[in-house]
Parts: C-alpha cells; sequence; structure tokens
C-alpha cells in the first residue's frame, strides 16, 4: 500500500483550505494538501465573491496576496438593488461599501497559484481517517493510498470526513433551498432580465422565497431562486429535465414580472438544487491532540455572505497560530479554536437574522430598511 507521510495534512483545496496552505508557505511551513477532485477545472468553482475588510481581506493580507487580489476585481459589482414582485424598483445603490467582487473560480486559481508545485494532490477522495495515538492520524483515500500526519486539518466542507474525530454533529436540512440557473450574453439575449439585474445584485423577495441574481464577468447572469419547502417537494421534481424543472420552479412566481421570472425560465444551462443545510449555531468541541476544522467544516452556516471569508480567515488565522507556536501544535490549535467558536457563532446569529429578512414575513420591506441604515 503506497504510504504518505506529511507533517501536516489539509483536506480539501477550497479557499479555506489553500489560504491555510498559503499562509504556511509564507512563513516556511510546508503542507500537503489532499483535493478529491481531480483537478483545478473538475467543476465549476461557483459565482461572484464579495471579499470583507474585516475577514476576506486580512486574510489575503497574511497571505501576501491583496495585489494579486487587486487585479482580480471585477469593478461596479457591488451596486446592489432591490425590486418588488411587480419589478418596482424599492432600493438601488451603485456606491462601492469595501466590499469588492471577485470571481470565486479566480480567486482560488491565484491562491493555486501561489503555492508550490506538488503542494496539492488532486484526486484524493478520503473515504476514512483514525487516531493512531501520539496526535498522529492515517487519512485512507479512495484508492486504497493512505496519508500520516502530525496535523490533520479538515477543511473539507460540509459534510467533512475529518469532523466525525472531534463532534458528533451533523448538518440538518435548514427547510429552504436554492436553485441555480445562468443566463449568458445577457445584455444581448436576454436584455430585459439584464436591465432587471442592473450592475451587481438583485434581490426579489416575497414571504418565503426570492429571486436573486448577480451580474458576473462576461455578461452572465448568476441566479439564486429560494424556496421555503420541504425536501420531499424538491425531491419530486425531475432536474433531468431542464426546462420543465425551470418551468416547475417558475410556477411558484406566477403573477411576478416577466423580466423576473425571464432569470428562471430563460437560462442556458440546466437549473442545479442546492439544498441548504447548518451545523449548530454554537458549534463546537473539546480539543483533540492533532486535528481541527476550518470553514464550513466546522461551522456550515446559512448562506449569507460570509462562509467563504470566514473560511479564509479561518485558514489565515490558523496558520499565524502554527507559525507562532512552531514547537507546540496544541498550544496553537487551542488559541485558534477558542477564537474561532464565538466568532463563527455570531455569523451564524447573523446569517438566521438575515434569513428571516430575506424570507420573512416582512419581506423585503426589512431588507430595505437595513440597505437604508435601519431609518
Amino acid at each position: 500500500m503506497n504510504t504518505h507521510t506529511t507533517d501536516i495534512a489539509i483536506i480539501g483545496a477550497g479557499l479555506g483550505g489553500l489560504t491555510l496552505a498559503r499562509v504556511l508557505h509564507v512563513h516556511g511551513i510546508r503542507t500537503t494538501v489532499y483535493e478529491a477532485e481531480a483537478s483545478p477545472t473538475a467543476r465549476s468553482q461557483g459565482g461572484m465573491l464579495d471579499i470583507h475588510d474585516d475577514t476576506g481581506q486580512p486574510a489575503l493580507q497574511a497571505a501576501g496576496l491583496m495585489d494579486e487580489f487587486r487585479g482580480l476585481i471585477l469593478e461596479g459589482r457591488e451596486a446592489t438593488r432591490v425590486l418588488a414582485t411587480d419589478g418596482t424598483v424599492l432600493y438601488d445603490d451603485d456606491s462601492a461599501r469595501g466590499r469588492p467582487e471577485v470571481q470565486r473560480g479566480a480567486l482560488r486559481q491565484m491562491l493555486l497559484d501561489s503555492l508550490p508545485a506538488g503542494t496539492v494532490r488532486w484526486g484524493h477522495k478520503v473515504s476514512g481517517v483514525r487516531s493512531l495515538g501520539d496526535s498522529r492520524h492515517e487519512v485512507t483515500f479512495a484508492d486504497g493510498s493512505t496519508a500520516v500526519t502530525g496535523l490533520l486539518i479538515g477543511a473539507d466542507g460540509a459534510w467533512s470526513r475529518v469532523r466525525p474525530l472531534l463532534s458528533d454533529a451533523t448538518p440538518e436540512y435548514m427547510g429552504r433551498s436554492f436553485v441555480e440557473t445562468h443566463l449568458d450574453d445577457a445584455d444581448a439575449r436576454h436584455p430585459a432580465a439584464a436591465k432587471a439585474v442592473g450592475g451587481g445584485s438583485l434581490f426579489a423577495l416575497a414571504p418565503g422565497k426570492g429571486i436573486q441574481a448577480h451580474r458576473e464577468s462576461g455578461g452572465t447572469l448568476h441566479t439564486y431562486v429560494a424556496l421555503t419547502e420541504p425536501k420531499e417537494w424538491f425531491d419530486a421534481i425531475d432536474f433531468t429535465d431542464a426546462d420543465a424543472a425551470a418551468a416547475r420552479i417558475a410556477r411558484e412566481f406566477d403573477g411576478w414580472a416577466p423580466e423576473l421570472t425571464a432569470l428562471i425560465t430563460d437560462g442556458e444551462t440546466a437549473p442545479v438544487l442546492r439544498t441548504l443545510n447548518a451545523l449548530p449555531a454554537e458549534h463546537r468541541w473539546e480539543r483533540v491532540p492533532g486535528v481541527t476544522l476550518l470553514g464550513d467544516a466546522a461551522h456550515l452556516a446559512a448562506p449569507n455572505g460570509e462562509g467563504a471569508n470566514l473560511a479564509m480567515y479561518d485558514g489565515a488565522e490558523l496558520g499565524k497560530a502554527i507559525a507562532t507556536h512552531p514547537e507546540d501544535v496544541e498550544a496553537a490549535l487551542s488559541s485558534y479554536e477558542q477564537a474561532m467558536f464565538p466568532r463563527s457563532t455570531a455569523a451564524a446569529t447573523e446569517g438566521a437574522e438575515l434569513h428571516e429578512l430575506l424570507f420573512g414575513d416582512d419581506a423585503p420591506h426589512g431588507l430595505v430598511i437595513m440597505f437604508d441604515g435601519g431609518e
């Protein structure tokens, strides 16, 4: 059996795991990142991210990548508008708010390019992990190979295979799901929908449902259709039949402005279901030698624009802690976790409050009031 030995093993080459690897590299500390995907282009890396000045940007500063990051910024994408279901504009602001927008895939590639060749081992899907005692762990991969490490970090997302070493918690369905659609070359091919979205983000909301869209690079409109329904409701939709699935989702928005429902029905790609799951807001664990978690593996919460930023911040803070305590990993993990737990709890609580503004009984008026500064 092929066994690899490494001092630090990071499971997952998402934004959090790569930020951690980069910060450790800056401090002269080698790591190995194991990623289930076969290559950096194995799947779409998602849409736009606004990088926050209190989390994502400090993480990139710690990684020494702010200049490269500035080169990725898509100007004007911070614009925000809220429309009523009949298309009436309720709120429109095209000012910058210190949260520049970038494409997630471009940000990930920037982090990959900043690491030494061979840091990421692609095609390593974890099938099991176990403790070997004395702070060491063995990771088994689907191809039968293994890795033994003195420090194991789970950056492997919602369904983390590392988390069970620390916690019995598992994500639970939130009672709401998103359906993603895309309209390409929208200004030329879908001008009414493009005008409705504007230059950045669109929110068209009603209690329990909503159409949220974002203008990406190349004139693409990326839409997240939110519906508050049980899993079984979505299970009854055949998403392999793109036209029928889009029509069924759009039926929940009968009577809405056609430029809004076009974001559901006129997409060039099949609609994709994204069920929303979350860990308990106060998820935490007792210190276990030689292992910790970051990002969604540690604190999966309602999507509120914080997830990627928090994962990057986790990665940077953990990297700095390890660099500060190079001879005492347990001290590093303890200091990292004790700061991360309250930070992630606060973010999860704020995320739940935002979802109430977006989809609660007062939608969309609560969101407009928030954007107006609470007046």
